[in-house]
């Protein structure tokens, strides 16, 4: 059964990595959705292949607040309001805390945070003025990391920033639940995507590999069901939760 299917899914981040994978997912499980990220020739490739009945490409810096609207714009002209939302966009950045530049910070969270706040508070925003109070169908899914209840060496700001990710669910939860707006956060471990790199093959990334529980990097595939629980009518009494889906890379 396609458990997304009516649904307009806008997701952001989406040129790569967990972005591009789960819109494929939602796709797959019935939904429209609406690509976002800087890298607009890579969007418009997935849309490509997603269909043009199923996906549309956006340009989209989650920094800027006349992009994001323009994004939620465009989404409506297309396939109508949105309903759910992933906010997925993401950046990290890692080194010793005493040797990061101010900038590098200042760009981290201006991503995974401003950026995040943007984006489901304008996601909210379409919701309620589509009548989710009524209708109870607002989804706003936000992707954490597992850093934020387990720092690791070097991700002093992006694990920071991720903690902050949780916190803002809680928040937004709280001020939207009358809304028919559900927020909640999905805190995945370390997977083997574009962000990060060539990391696992080199000697240093091996060894942390190592020093997890299973030894093992997390499939991106174990994400697969609960985003779909998230965005679907299968969550409906669920908001405000923080689930951590690390393969135990966190014990």
């Amino acid at each position: 059964m396609q458990r997304l299917t009516g649904r307009i899914c806008l997701i952001t981040g989406a040129s790569s990595g967990f972005g591009a994978h789960f819109a494929r997912v939602a796709v797959r499980e019935g939904a429209r959705v609406i690509l976002g990220a800087r890298r607009a020739e890579r969007v418009a490739a997935l849309a490509t292949e997603l269909g043009s009945d199923n996906a549309l490409a956006v340009d989209m810096d989650v920094t800027s607040e006349p992009s994001t609207i323009a994004a939620f714009d465009a989404a409506e002209a297309r396939f109508g309001p949105v309903d759910t939302v992933i906010a997925n966009a993401g950046v990290s950045v890692t080194g010793r805390a005493t040797e990061i530049p101010a900038a590098d910070l200042q760009s981290l969270f201006d991503t995974n945070l401003l950026g995040l706040y943007l984006t489901a508070r304008e996601g909210a925003r379409r919701m309620m003025a589509a009548g989710s109070r009524e209708t109870g169908r607002g989804r706003i899914l936000l992707i954490g990391s597992m850093g934020a209840i387990a720092p690791f060496p070097g991700g002093s700001g992006y694990c920071a920033s991720k903690a902050g990710v949780a916190s803002l669910a809680r928040s937004f939860g709280s001020e939207w639940v009358r809304q028919g707006i559900n927020v909640n956060v999905l805190q995945p471990g370390f997977i083997q995507t574009e962000l990060a790199g060539d990391w696992f093959d080199s000697e240093q990334g091996k060894a942390q590999i190592a020093g997890f529980q299973r030894r093992r990097l997390q499939p991106i595939e174990s994400l697969d069901e609960p985003v779909v629980y998230f965005c679907s009518d299968a969550s409906l009494h669920t908001s405000g939760a923080v689930m951590s889906i690390d393969d135990g890379q966190s014990l």
